[in-house]
């Protein structure tokens, strides 16, 4: 059976990137040559005008940190831009440019001043500059986790490929990838919450077991609560409980180690159950008794004088 051309196109990309990407952020690259992957050479680094060049319609990443942006422009005013970026040529706009890789330094560039930046232009089509794109963010951590989910899910339905070629282009397990795009069961406002790192995936993965998530992640942003908060909040919800009832219940039953073990010296001395609940503004100290004569007891006790 004779190979699919498409297919090793695929595979190509994603194992070649990695060398693509250094070839790029190389320095003194003289004339066009035959890049890693097969495809087209890789030209050389030259100088393009910053005002030519805008970013790639379908970057997966978009969300750039004000405070990052800022201390690499400042980085660049001092030593330029030391990476080239990785450009195409425009299929819209004649002698303009997409950007493949390097926003960030683009973006920072541009508030440093600069009217020119070193990159490489390779031609790409639209499966390409996607892909690329992703790889790139994703072995560099750069995309958050709504980010990740988004741009799997562009490649998928865009361009119809399946979570087991994704895991091999991006160098994922096909767990990650289907557990990331698990995300995109969420409302808008829960995905704004993680692209604003408000909440972490592990977060809005619990909030999917309830029957509905988005709720839950508002509550979770709200009340500053850990995973696991989350996922006793979740647990208890699937009886049918209210949602604001069973979160206080969770709320209270998260206790840590020196309140719990308090609670048990305070419980071995009285002899009854002992409770203690802490807030934002103080707490309460609540002791258990089963009838009166356990109640008399405990008034003795604490009315008591000392000797």
């Amino acid at each position: 059976m004779a190979p699919d051309p498409s297919r090793g196109k695929q595979n190509r990309l994603g194992k070649g990137l990695s060398a693509l990407i250094g070839e790029v952020e190389g320095v003194g690259l003289a004339a066009p040559s035959e890049s890693p992957s097969g495809d087209a050479p890789v030209t050389s680094v030259s100088e393009f005008a910053v005002s030519d060049i805008r970013p790639n319609p379908a970057q997966p990443r978009r969300t750039f940190s004000e405070a990052e942006l800022e201390e690499l422009a400042a980085s660049i005013q001092q030593r330029g831009v030391l990476q080239p970026i990785l450009l195409r040529p425009d299929p819209d706009a004649p002698n303009q440019y997409q950007i493949v890789a390097g926003e960030r330094r683009w973006r920072a560039a541009q508030r440093a001043g600069f009217k020119t930046i070193p990159a490489v232009v390779r031609d790409m089509d639209e499966l390409q500059l996607l892909e690329v794109g992703i790889i790139e963010n994703v072995q560099r951590e750069d995309l958050n986790p709504i980010e990740e989910a988004e741009a799997y899910g562009a490649l998928i339905k865009r361009f119809g490929r399946t979570q087991e070629n994704l895991a091999e282009s991006v160098g994922k397990s096909r767990a990650h990838i289907a557990n990331t795009m698990r995300l995109l069961n969420l409302g808008e406002s829960s995905r704004e919450h993680l692209r604003q790192g408000r909440i972490s995936a592990g977060h809005a993965r619990a909030a999917l077991g309830a029957p509905d998530p988005d709720p839950v992640v508002d509550m979770a942003v709200a009340k500053r609560m850990s995973v696991r908060e989350v996922e006793a909040l979740v647990k208890r919800l699937k009886d049918g409980s209210a949602l604001d009832a069973v979160a206080k219940k969770v709320s209270q039953s998260d206790k840590d180690v020196d309140t719990e073990a308090l609670e048990s010296d305070l419980a071995r001395v009285l002899g009854l159950k002992v409770d203690i609940r802490q807030g934002s503004k103080g707490g309460e100290l609540r002791i258990k008794y089963g009838d009166l004569e356990q109640l008399d007891e405990l008034c003795r006790r604490l009315t008591a004088k000392r000797g």
